[in-house]
This record gives C-alpha cells, structure tokens and sequence, in this order.
C-alpha cells in the first residue's frame, strides 16, 4: 500500500534550507554534532558543535521539521546538551562578555 501522506512543499523547502545550513556550518567547522530542543509554539533549538569548538544554533518552526533537517544533514544528533557532547564548545571573549551580566561575580549590566 503507498503511502498516502501529503508533504507540504513549504515544509519540505525549510527542512532543505536548514539542512543546507547545518552541512554549511559542518562543512566550516570540520564536522559537527547537535541536538534539537523543544522551545514551545516557537518551535525548535538546533544547536550545533563544530569539531573546532565553534557553536551556533539554528531555530525550526516545529520538533518534526528540525528533526528532519539535522536527519537529512546527516551530522549526529545527542538527546541532550551535557557531558562530552557540552564540553567540545569553546567560547570566546565575545560569548564571556554577553554572558557576563548574568553570571554570578561577573561585570553588572550599570
């Protein structure tokens, strides 16, 4: 029996054009790795680790689509952000600097 299910052609063109970043920022970064997150009717986290360190993140508009953007990239997938998987990102003076107002010790906001 085929499978009868309708692909909306909107879907499968964001599934593309996600797709096509992960493998771009795969490509510049020597490999990488990510994990997909539910952030409510937003959609979807993508967050991405490069092999050198650099990270980035890409928003989906659903679970599903994000899922299937990381599945047709073809980089691994980790069910969560912790252990090995978090300790491969390296940050900079730019990421310590824009996080440093809410880190306890760190430079106040005034």
């Amino acid at each position: 029996m085929a499978d009868t299910q309708q692909v909306d052609p909107k879907d499968e063109r964001k599934v593309t054009r996600l797709a096509k970043q992960i493998s771009g920022f795969s490509k510049e970064h020597g490999g990488a790795e990510g994990q997909v997150a539910y952030i409510g009717e937003r959609g979807a986290r993508i967050v991405l680790v490069g092999e050198d360190g650099a990270w980035g993140d890409l928003v989906a508009p659903s679970y599903a689509l994000a899922e299937k953007a990381v599945e047709k990239s073809g980089i691994t997938v980790h069910e969560d952000f912790d252990g090995e998987f978090a300790a491969k990102v390296r940050t900079g003076p730019y990421e310590w600097s824009r996080m440093a107002g809410i880190q306890v010790g760190g430079p106040s906001n005034d």
